[in-house]
């Protein structure tokens, strides 16, 4: 017997298939800015004006250290991103986002905000809220399969 896969009845594929129309529709609207969507976890956790070491940054983003040092190796570069001495651990440093930065942020919520907007905008309100409660279900179990 053979298993026919269709892309449409696939949740992964077509979760992961939204992901990256989300991420190259934000990327299209952030490049003006001078900043991609993989920049984005870090603009979540520093926006409020955090400062945090790469380390606890890698670990909120669910993001492996290699990937957030080179991520943050860009940002310091086009003067995204500062880095302080820890007062707590010598050897570590403390990311924080630069003025620049933090007044990009804004710009940076208006334009998740209107990627967000025109995506749901093909579902009622009343779809809006099960989609999103479904997404917080699934990865909730798909979170538990990492332990």
């Amino acid at each position: 017997m053979q298993v026919t896969l269709q892309r449409s009845r696939s949740a992964g594929y077509m979760t992961n298939w939204a992901a990256r129309l989300f991420a190259r529709a934000i990327d299209r609207r952030l490049k003006p800015l001078g900043i991609s969507s993989g920049q984005l976890p870090v603009f979540f956790a520093l926006g409020g004006g955090a400062a945090l070491s790469q380390k606890a940054l890698a670990e909120l983003a669910a993001i492996e250290q290699p990937t957030m040092a080179a991520t943050l190796s860009r940002m310091e570069r086009d003067g995204l991103i500062e880095k302080s001495p820890d007062p707590d651990d010598r050897r570590s440093s403390l990311i924080s986002l630069t003025p620049v930065a933090l007044e990009k942020a804004q710009e940076v919520r208006e334009v998740i905000a209107s990627v967000n907007a025109a995506a749901l905008s093909a579902l009622s309100p009343g779809e809006q809220e099960a989609y999103l409660g479904s997404l917080a279900k699934i990865t909730a179990a798909l979170d538990s399969l990492e332990d």
